[in-house]
């Protein structure tokens, strides 16, 4: 099985946002949208995107949105099929490298996560993120925020 991570596509959207995990489904239409809204807002407004592609065929996609460029935050985001959390081993290696691809220039990243996504949980906590036990409701689904500074 191959596995590389390449700049992210329009095309990509669809095949990730057919076959979504649950629980980033879950999350997405807590906040508001389908999965394949949100792959496309974070597509647009990410200022570096990248896809995760298995064997050729897209499984997951993520990114960074500035909140703030004088604060210098941005907010990170990851969504997934299945079969990329099958290569848990590969994601724990490349996060550390994309994350300082992702957030270069800003000192801040920072999003929230699903209580309920443990697997997402280990992997931001493996990558340096922390990660709050408080919880706090979003249409009734509870999320933990995450962040982690960046010395630049």
């Amino acid at each position: 099985m191959k596995v590389e991570v390449v700049p992210a596509r329009a095309t990509h959207i669809g095949p990730i946002a057919t076959r979504l995990r649950d629980i980033d489904r879950i999350e997405c239409e807590a906040m508001g949208h389908s999965p394949k809204k949100a792959l496309r807002q974070g597509f647009l407004l990410s200022d570096r995107c990248w896809t995760a592609l298995v064997d050729g065929r897209p499984e997951a996609m993520f990114g960074a949105v500035t909140l703030s460029a004088l604060d210098r935050r941005a907010s990170v985001w990851f969504l997934g099929t299945d079969e990329v959390y099958r290569h848990g081993k590969l994601l724990l290696a490349w996060g550390p490298t994309l994350l300082r691809r992702a957030v270069d220039s800003r000192w801040k990243a920072e999003n929230l996560v699903s209580s309920g996504n443990g697997k997402a949980i280990r992997l931001l906590t493996a990558w340096g993120f922390t990660v709050e036990p408080e919880e706090q409701l979003v249409s009734g689904v509870p999320f933990r925020h995450f962040w982690m500074i960046r010395d630049v």
